[in-house]
């Protein structure tokens, strides 16, 4: 399993926007080969701050089947907007587990 991690920094004011939109967008996420569960998470210190992590089963799920995606030409439609600057995008494998 693969962990694909955003720090998304929406431009102020458009808080609610972006997250009636991603919404919408999570159905579109959801629906891809190999997505296996996302959460978004807002920082406290920083309203305009999200935390965005998805599993993917493998790293191409994400970097060759979603962004080559049909859905992810409607996923930017949607969400892409709202970025002030354009997020970085990383993924992490697991090397521990927690006991």
């Amino acid at each position: 399993m693969i962990l694909e991690v955003a720090i998304l920094n929406v431009i102020p004011g458009q808080e609610k926007e972006f997250e009636a939109a991603f919404n919408q967008a999570q159905a579109i996420i959801r629906s891809q080969r190999g997505y296996l569960s996302h959460e978004v998470r807002r920082c406290m210190e920083n309203e305009s701050r999200y935390l965005l992590l998805v599993n993917w089963e493998t790293l191409e799920d994400h970097t060759e089947g979603f962004r080559q995606s049909d859905g992810y030409q409607s996923w930017k439609a949607l969400l892409h907007h709202f970025y002030q600057p354009f997020p970085t995008v990383e993924h992490y494998e697991a090397v521990a587990g927690l006991n």
